[in-house]
């Protein structure tokens, strides 16, 4: 792909000069991710959960629209994808990647699509922080939900990355009561996808349709 990997933008690793995405790109990817998982889930016959869901494997083509890729993990579900959306053959051999893996699979829980939330949730979470959730501080039971989670609603401004307070297209930058609304609306969205019990989460529908209004917010023209 032309732009490489999400993970490319959002921690530079190499010597090149990379320009920080704005709002609205960030937005426009994590609403393709969220489509595509929620595709993969409630629309492909037989369904499909990923498994392996990260800022890796969801690449960018020219005109910055996200495709997720790398599906070496995933599960095709058919019949045996029970009416919680949970696969109901074996768990054993799901790898994932620290940090974003369900931690239920960690501990020989069921495959579901649940596991993809949760991969959905924090990935979003480091696409709006610049916190990777293997970065040092998380330590101590501190994690990169609990981080976002106890931030707000009054300390938003101290974790999300400082550039989507500064770079923003002119539009959205005179707005900034729109723009911290918004902010924390992404949050919220990726806490509910990565709550510790999956049957607490939000489903990757609730979170594609969530992700949709809040763009539309945001790019709504004041009255």
């Amino acid at each position: 792909m032309p732009n490489y990997s999400l993970d490319r933008w959002l921690h530079q690793r190499t010597d090149e000069q990379l320009q920080k995405l704005n709002l609205i790109q960030l937005l426009n990817i994590a609403i393709d991710v969220a489509d595509a998982i929620d595709y993969l889930h409630n629309y492909c016959r037989p369904s499909v959960i990923h498994c392996d869901l990260k800022p890796n494997n969801i690449l960018l083509d020219s005109d910055w629209t996200a495709y997720v890729a790398d599906f070496g993990l995933s599960k095709l579900i058919g019949e045996s994808m029970n009416k919680s959306g949970s696969y109901t053959g074996s768990s054993i051999g799901i790898r994932g990647t620290v940090g974003y893996v369900a931690p239920e699979y960690g501990a020989g829980g069921q495959i579901s699509t649940a596991g993809d939330a949760y991969s959905f949730g924090i990935t979003l979470l480091e696409m709006f922080t610049g916190r990777e959730p293997t970065d040092d501080m998380f330590r101590e039971g501190l994690n990169l939900h609990l981080f976002a989670e106890m931030a707000l609603p009054d300390k938003l401004t101290e974790i999300v990355d400082t550039v989507l307070l500064e770079v923003q297209p002119c539009e959205i930058a005179a707005k900034d009561d729109k723009l911290l609304a918004c902010l924390a609306s992404v949050v919220r969205v990726g806490i509910s996808c990565s709550k510790h019990i999956p049957s607490e989460r939000m489903s990757m529908k609730d979170a594609a349709i969530e992700l949709h209004r809040i763009r539309y917010a945001v790019m709504e023209p004041s009255m």
